[in-house]
């Protein structure tokens, strides 16, 4: 096959793409503006780097990215298996060692003899053969400018569509004080992975009153109603009334204190974010406070009253399209078919979503070059699911989702609970997936 394709972007989506493509043995030219240029968000030089969370979110099949997670394990991703390899335990989650995963995603797609990797920012489209834009939420504003004349302007102002995105600050562990704090899994699902942080009803009143009224950092055109419910600030969240923190992120559910035997009014929860266990985020705790009302107001927590940040929250903004309006299922432009896009720009959010987008674009776009009939994965399966959704031209209200049972077409019986119809429905893909997976894999040629 002599086709070549670009791939502008090494992040989750562009990363999965490109080896996608390469593996079926498409000649792919990728583009990446790291390390000469950055954006706020992105801290190193590698490729697919998480700027917000650890975490991959739930592994379990009762859970709707636990099974997008499977979907793309069997599929041979390449982000799922570098995220196996350089996991760490996080109860139900799937979390890496965030340094670790980027380094390998790197690695293994700058050693494919497939790719070739061009430094530099992309400030247009190029001007003939197929072209994947996988530049992500953080677009520059200069290809962000090429995007919008591509698509014939945006919304009713002219640009894109967009929301704020924020991540959570990081501590070091020797830091906090586990005289305070103690390690455990909620119900004690899983192993102790987590670090629990207890607040009583007056540390809890003093905490929600100095966070409500703390400084925020200012970021144009921030609005709360603008922030994707996601990855909300904390700070927004705990605006939303007194008690939504104790039945939000700081639920104390499931989590006895040992030196009480009781549930605590409030815990906050640590989640480890990196392999040796010597950084820790804070749970749920997305801001965009100035960084110094962040060291004053979290450290507040008892467990944390002399922590030491290593990283501060940040928000960002994020651009998506209006999908339904321009994209396919196989995320192309109607408009101009030889240009796919791929990733959180597309309108699926979270990072497996994102990684899913850039596998279906690889796979489908490898086929049509040789001459192959498209897979197309049916709605019933989460893959496919999140590419009908963001294509569905009967979305009145597009906004960025995650994957969830609830754009999955039901089972068509009655099932008792909804962690077994879950179940059925994973079940339900997976056989699905199962019964593709040969015609998928049989394109690979290295």
């Amino acid at each position: 096959m002599n086709d070549e394709v670009t791939v502008i972007g090494a992040g989750l989506a562009g990363s999965e793409c490109a080896w996608q493509l390469a593996r079926r043995g498409v000649r792919v030219t990728l583009r990446e503006m790291k390390p000469h240029k950055r954006t706020p968000a992105h801290h190193t030089d590698d490729f697919a780097e998480l700027v917000c969370s650890n975490s991959l979110r739930s592994d379990q099949l009762e859970n709707a990215v636990g099974l997008l997670k499977e979907e793309m394990r069997r599929l041979d991703s390449l982000i799922l298996s570098c995220a196996d390899e350089t996991r760490v335990e996080a109860g139900g989650a799937l979390a890496v060692d965030r340094h670790g995963f980027a380094r390998l995603v790197t690695e293994r797609v700058r050693s494919h003899p497939q790719i070739t990797v061009v430094d530099g920012e992309v400030t247009d489209f190029p001007a003939d053969g197929n072209v994947v834009v996988a530049t992500g939420p953080l677009t520059s504003d200069v290809m962000a400018d090429a995007i919008v004349r591509k698509i014939g302007g945006g919304d009713e102002q002219g640009n894109t569509l967009h929301f704020f995105d924020a991540a959570a600050p990081l501590v070091t562990f020797e830091s906090v004080d586990m005289e305070s704090a103690w390690f455990a899994s909620r119900y004690d699902r899983g192993t102790a992975d987590y670090v629990n942080c207890p607040m009583t009803e007056a540390e809890y009143a003093a905490f929600w009153e100095a966070l409500t009224t703390a400084e925020e950092a200012p970021v144009h055109g921030f609005e709360d109603k603008n922030v994707f419910e996601g990855c909300m600030p904390v700070e927004v969240m705990a605006r939303r009334g007194r008690d939504t923190l104790r039945y939000g992120p700081l639920k104390p559910r499931g989590l006895k204190d040992p030196k009480t035997g009781r549930e605590p009014y409030a815990v906050v929860q640590l989640r480890r974010d990196n392999a040796d266990g010597s950084v820790y985020n804070l749970v749920g705790f997305q801001t965009h406070l100035r960084f110094p009302e962040q060291k004053r107001v979290f450290s507040m927590i008892p467990a944390l009253h002399d922590a030491e940040f290593v990283r501060y929250g940040v928000m960002h903004r994020n651009t998506y399209l209006d999908s339904p309006r321009l994209l396919d299922r196989y995320y192309r432009l109607t408009a101009d078919p030889r240009i796919a896009f791929a990733g959180q720009m597309t309108g699926v959010e979270g990072y497996v979503e994102s990684a899913a987008s850039g596998f279906l674009v690889g796979v489908e776009l490898a086929r049509r070059l040789a001459g192959k009939a498209p897979v197309d994965f049916p709605q019933e399966t989460a893959v496919g699911a999140l590419a009908l959704y963001i294509s569905n031209r009967g979305v009145a209200d597009f906004q960025p989702m995650n994957i969830n049972f609830g754009i999955i077409p039901p089972l068509g019986y009655r099932v008792r609970g909804k962690r077994n119809k879950n179940a059925e429905l994973s079940k339900r893909s997976l056989e699905i997936i199962d019964a593709l997976r040969g015609e998928v894999l049989s394109d690979i040629t290295g």
